[in-house]
């Protein structure tokens, strides 16, 4: 049976009729859906981790015990799993063990645009890349082949076009794999120095024949139609040349891209006049070939920047412009991220952003829009925990230098159970004197509302234990604890207050109030008023003073010729931020 599935879901598919019998991941664009739609199998344990490292030891716990299992993150979460990747590059596996990395070229959700091939080289395992949604699927039984034949993690490498992008699947059926009895091998499991010294020349020979292999797989495919033109090249790349070439180009596309298949690209290499390697972001396979003495042409044409498309690819290498309709710049109007109308974030951050001689290190989720206009609060955003680790530094180097500039740092709740507390313990133990806000919007909201430690349920709607924020911080030797309403003006101002003028030592604010966009728990409906009237402007009243606007809610609008503020009552959720801001009391709550 056929059927339309993005990438991500074809993946998933492919994993359950490989057999996986656990998998664990922690949500991050554009690799969410894997786990999710994994979930939806109750015959095998699908979990959220609080981060990545954690659901890469896990998924190798359930490795090392003798079934299948996988571990999927995006791009940057395999910086935080890098730690136990490494060692197990060395030790190996027992049942077949996967690790999706879903990359993000064009940085349409995150940080940076790091290419994680690289991961596979250097942590010695094979990388496979998938082009479609068929082959996410398809290529999922081959990986764990690959992973049980050779004793080795498998990196897939996927990226947000291929993660996204639907076609149709041709499904089949799930296949129980093998368990492996488990026999204990601590000269395998171990990684102490004897024995990863013993390991390291096993780990050598094992590249050596998966590049034999790699001569063989099915995964690299060549596609000869006669010509001299020759193209080498992997991932969604590949689905670019093909529409802009055709047949009038042969291909060498490799689905097994680490180790590369150097014998057959040499013979693909001498038999064209001109061979071009296309691969999104760096010269991965492109450095390989040169240093093997090998001709071709890649990034002296294609840029390492960004995400490719069909016009790029005709541009570079045909000098052909894609002719279309150019925009009338004039018309365009900018309509930059922001946050949701209701967003309990924006009361908070409204209050701290008119705080004079602070530094406010970010951190990764909504409320890195904190950051942006009109609010302007936030001074940095790097990576997950960075913030309150950040913010120490900061502090203790303002200090020293006599500075009595105060610093902030801001972290969501999913964030500091992911890897803020090691931070605030940081500061705990050298006696920072930061204030620490955690924003408990009750879900894992920007990756599109996923469950977390602190939600009360697992990926597969269980009922679970909830920790206690409050709890986690006074364990970890914070004194003094504020907990607000950040929808509150009054209350969230008087808190920030407190929490700056308090000199012992470092303190945290916890804000409290659902995701506007939250499908509602029975807990969030006994705990919170939610059923708020929506509000609107009383025109007579208004001055034009713009202050509502500075909220930065989008469901406020200003009329430039009436000079009158006025709310879409139909985007309103009635958070009342915008009321509390206004001088004038121009802003009522309809229905009261």
């Amino acid at each position: 049976m056929k059927k339309l599935m993005t990438g991500n879901e074809a993946l998933a598919r492919g994993a359950y009729e490989a057999g996986v019998i656990y998998a664990s991941a922690y949500p991050g664009t554009p690799s969410t859906e894997i786990l999710e739609n994994l979930a939806q199998h109750k015959d095998l344990v699908a979990e959220w981790a609080p981060n990545e490292k954690v659901a890469l030891e896990a998924a190798f716990g359930a490795s090392m015990a003798g079934v299948r299992s996988l571990a999927a993150m995006k791009h940057v979460g395999v910086n935080v799993a890098a730690d136990p990747l490494m060692t197990i590059g060395y030790t190996g596996v027992t049942g077949g063990f996967v690790l999706v990395s879903a990359d993000d070229p064009g940085c349409h959700s995150s940080q940076n645009e790091q290419d994680n091939r690289y991961y596979a080289k250097f942590a010695k395992i094979p990388c496979v890349e998938p082009s479609t949604p068929q082959e996410c699927l398809d290529f999922m039984a081959e990986a764990y082949k690959i992973s049980e034949s050779y004793d080795t993690a498998v990196l897939v490498r996927m990226t947000t076009r291929v993660c996204h992008s639907k076609g149709l699947v041709k499904r089949g059926i799930r296949k129980e794999a093998q368990v492996i009895p488990y026999v204990r091998q601590p000269g395998k499991y171990i990684a102490n120095p004897g024995n990863a010294k013993k390991l390291h020349p096993i780990v050598e020979e094992r590249l050596l024949k998966l590049a034999e292999y790699s001569e063989i797989s099915p995964l690299n495919v060549l596609e000869a139609y006669g010509n001299q033109l020759g193209i080498i090249t992997a991932g969604v790349s590949y689905s670019y040349v093909k529409e802009v070439f055709g047949e009038s180009a042969d291909i060498l596309k490799l689905g097994f891209s680490f180790p590369l298949p150097m014998k057959k690209i040499e013979r693909f290499i001498h038999s064209h006049n001109t061979v071009y390697v296309v691969e999104e972001l760096e010269p991965f396979m492109e450095e390989q070939i040169k240093a093997a003495g090998l001709k071709v042409i890649g990034k002296e044409l294609l840029s390492n920047i960004g995400e490719f498309n069909p016009d790029i690819i005709r541009e570079k290498l045909l000098g052909e412009v894609a002719q279309s309709i150019k925009p009338n710049p004039e018309l365009l109007i900018g309509r930059p991220p922001i946050l949701c109308a209701g967003c309990p974030h924006r009361g908070f951050f409204y209050e701290l952003g008119k705080r004079r001689n602070v530094i406010i290190t970010g951190d990764i989720g909504c409320y890195t829009l904190g950051g942006a206009p009109p609010i302007n609060a936030t001074d940095s955003v790097i990576c997950m925990g960075a913030s309150i680790s950040m913010g120490h530094g900061a502090k203790k180097a303002l200090e020293m230098v006599g500075s009595e500039q105060k610093v902030v740092a801001v972290i969501g709740d999913s964030t500091f159970l992911h890897s803020g507390m090691t931070s605030l313990l940081n500061a705990v133990y050298n006696n920072s004197n930061t204030v620490n806000v955690i924003l408990d919007n009750r879900v894992t909201a920007m990756t599109g509302h996923q469950q977390n430690p602190g939600t009360g349920f697992t990926l597969q709607e269980d009922p679970a234990a909830q920790v206690d924020l409050e709890a986690i911080v006074r364990a970890l030797g914070i004194k003094k604890v504020l907990k607000v309403n950040p929808l509150m003006l009054e209350e969230t101002r008087s808190a920030i207050k407190e929490a700056l003028d308090y000199q012992e030592g470092p303190c945290v604010i916890i804000t409290r109030w659902p995701c506007a966009i939250k499908k509602f728990s029975q807990q969030d409906l006994e705990e919170f008023e939610l059923d708020r009237p929506h509000c609107r402007v009383v025109r007579d009243l208004c001055r034009g003073c713009k202050n509502c606007i500075r909220t930065g809610c989008p469901c406020i609008s200003f009329d430039p010729v009436a000079k009158k503020a006025y709310i879409d009552e139909t985007m309103c959720v009635g958070c009342t931020v915008c009321l509390q801001s206004c001088p004038f009391d121009a802003i009522e709550r309809v229905g009261e």
